[in-house]
């Protein structure tokens, strides 16, 4: 029976770059179903003097990197959209929030 053969260096570098990206994708769907991925699951704020500091406060699900704000909008019914870029990794993102009491009244 013949030796099996260890794999060749480019196909060991595609195996890895494929789990890469695999990893990322993963990474992007987790961030999206977390509160502020998405307009359906805005993170509650009393109101938009607490936006900038929450953002500041927050990492990047990729590499764990600080945010720069890059625009801060408003929408009908309270929602508020921050678009951010990593400065580590430069991956653009944009983050949910809803305007409104957090306390009881």
């Amino acid at each position: 029976m013949a030796a099996k053969r260890p794999p060749r260096a480019r196909t060991e570098r595609r195996v890895r770059e494929r789990d890469a990206r695999r990893l990322v994708r993963d990474r992007e769907r987790l961030a999206a179903l977390l509160p502020g991925g998405s307009a359906d699951r805005p993170l509650p704020v009393p109101s938009p003097a607490v936006i900038e500091p929450r953002v500041a406060a927050m990492r990047c699900p990729q590499c764990d990197g600080e945010y720069t704000l890059k625009d801060h909008a408003a929408e009908p019914g309270g929602l508020r959209i921050v678009s951010v870029t990593c400065r580590i990794c430069h991956v653009s993102r944009r983050i949910w929030f809803r305007l409104g009491s957090t306390a009881p009244s």
